[in-house]
């Protein structure tokens, strides 16, 4: 089998490979990280970096454009960037993206793919944005891996071999260089551990190989000595936070001297430039990054020489305990597929997380994969609400699942279904009784719709005409009337025969508010003791949704 060629595709799917291999070794590398401080964080720092980057590059128009999705990907990291690591990675994806545009600019702004020797240019120029971001180049850190790993690269290049053997000697150079740093690092050596950054840097290197060729290199699993790293940590203490912000408006001398006055405050300083920042005068964006006590001063610093966004500050006093298990932010969210402004505030106001759908188009497996690992979450209630096929549920499930994400597809067939599942959910409880608690509320909801009809035709309730209501139950036609609020009520009036105590009624785009109100009246006046609610969601496609419990 032949490897694949790395194009603006196979760009995209080595940041696809790269996030879930990340996902996988995320805790391996968070044991290992114990230098420049002991926060247990740089594996997470990666993940949520790269994360970024994916996100980046799988929503850029570019289809076909190496140069465009490179770009897409630094960008995203660069805005993304998570910790010191982070900071790192967006340098090494900018490295990329620099080469790769120069080579489109050269060739009259074509470039289909990348080959060994652009692949080399990009990790050696990557070593130099690196060293500039961090301020200086020490040895037995994840420079040093780069380094070889460059070294080797174009070493391959000059022999002409191809891509893949090319990304195959990278990897196997950094490799042996990770084993070598514990003796480049004395803090390495006494915690009896490589480095942690470097580590996460042949995961990316062998994500590469992957994509290329299909095969994954076996590797170790990297173990720190728990004795060791204990001693390690009772003499070691960090400062107390870990202050990042975006940066603009700040030429290069400018970045000079707030990288001086971080190092007088707090240490682990990056500052990474989005794009070459010239020394006359012209202004750029930065990502910054420093472990300092005062955070507001770290902060107040940067209003010398730019404008700081996007600030973020976090404890550094937690280490591993900040994220829950697998690197993620948050132990269990819910995901809500959702059509509409008006449902999107009902579901994130009850706690949900959102996945808009768009018109006319169904949610895929991928996409459902992004919008899980986008939430930040190790265990994900999703609900289809009737947007997503069970085929398509099904394999975002299993590569969910394979990523170290625990999906529960909770059966929604409609968004009334969903509120009521999400009136039930419960964090507290075990995720496998979440998931039956809140399957058996959205079970508890019978639904239908309404649309209107577009045209005359024969249904199980007779002959429709455009312009008249179709009330639908079990994906049949069980109601024609005279507009949408005679067929409302006659659906109301099927769906309550069996009981119910109350009605949630859901109006879609362009949906007059009359409409809610004719249907209140109607409840009132047939149905004495149920209760009726109405939102208006804008959902397509149906002018209602009707659920009754």
């Amino acid at each position: 089998m032949s490897a694949r060629r790395l194009d603006a595709s196979a760009l995209r799917s080595w940041a696809h490979a790269a996030v879930a291999d990340l996902i996988t070794h995320t805790e391996e590398i968070n044991r290992l990280n114990v230098f420049p401080v002991a926060d247990a964080d740089t594996g997470t720092n990666m993940l949520f970096t790269m994360r970024a980057a994916w996100a980046q590059a799988d929503t850029a128009d570019t289809v076909d454009d190496v140069a465009g999705i490179a770009a897409a990907m630094a960008d995203g990291a660069l805005r993304g960037a998570r910790g010191n690591s982070g900071v790192i990675l967006s340098q090494i994806l900018r490295g990329l993206a620099d080469v790769t545009a120069a080579a489109a600019e050269d060739r009259d702004g074509v470039l289909a793919d990348v080959d060994g020797a652009l692949l080399a240019a990009a990790l050696r120029h990557s070593i130099t944005l690196v060293v500039t971001s961090m301020g200086q180049a020490l040895p037995g850190t994840i420079v040093s891996v780069l380094q070889d790993a460059a070294d080797a690269a174009e070493l391959a290049a000059d022999g002409h071999e191809d891509l893949a053997e090319v990304v195959a000697a990278s990897a196997q150079a950094a490799a042996r260089a990770l084993d070598r740093t514990p003796s480049q690092l004395d803090v390495l050596a006494e915690a009896g551990v490589v480095d942690a950054g470097g580590r996460g840097l042949l995961v990316l290197l062998d994500a590469l190989t992957k994509t290329l060729t299909g095969h994954t290199p076996q590797r170790g699993v990297y173990r720190p000595s728990p004795a060791e790293v204990s001693a390690t940590a009772a003499t070691s203490l960090p400062p107390q936070f870990e202050v990042m912000y975006l940066l603009d408006g700040c030429d290069a001398a400018g970045a000079e001297r707030l990288r001086a006055r971080l190092d007088e405050l707090g240490d682990s300083v990056a500052i990474a430039a989005a794009s070459d920042v010239g020394d006359g005068g012209a202004a750029g964006r930065f990502s910054v990054h420093v472990h300092a006590d005062d955070a507001g001063a770290a902060v107040e610093a940067a209003l010398a020489v730019g404008t700081p966004s996007r600030i973020q500050i976090t404890s550094l006093s937690g280490g591993a305990d900040r994220h829950p298990v697998g690197g993620f932010s948050l132990e269990r969210t819910v995901l809500a597929i959702i059509d509409g402004d008006g449902a999107e505030g009902l579901f994130t106001g009850e706690g949900a997380q959102v996945m808009r759908t768009e018109p006319g188009q169904s949610i895929s497996a991928h996409q459902l994969l992004h919008a899980l690992v986008n939430t930040g979450a190790a265990q994900v209630m999703v609900l289809p609400n009737g947007y997503v096929a069970a085929e398509e549920l099904l394999a975002g499930w299993a590569v969910a699942s394979d990523w170290g994400i625990d999906m529960v597809p909770v059966p929604t067939g409609s968004m009334v279904q969903g509120l009521a599942a999400l009136a039930v959910h419960d964090p507290a409880r075990r995720l496998v009784d979440d998931g039956y608690t809140m399957a058996r509320a959205a079970a508890g909801v019978r639904h239908g719709s309404v649309r209107m009809a577009a045209e005359e035709a024969l249904t199980w309730a007779g002959t429709c005409k455009p312009g008249d209501g179709l009330g639908i139950a079990g994906d049949e036609v069980v109601i024609v009337g005279d507009g949408i609020v005679a067929a409302g009520a006659g659906l109301i009036d099927v769906l309550l025969a069996a009981g119910g105590e109350l009605v949630t009624v859901l109006t879609g785009d362009g949906v007059d508010p009359a409409v809610g109100e004719a249907l209140f009246g109607h409840v009132r006046d047939n149905h004495p003791g149920t209760e009726m609610v109405t939102f208006h969601t804008g959902h397509r496609g149906d002018a209602l949704l009707i659920g009754v419990e």
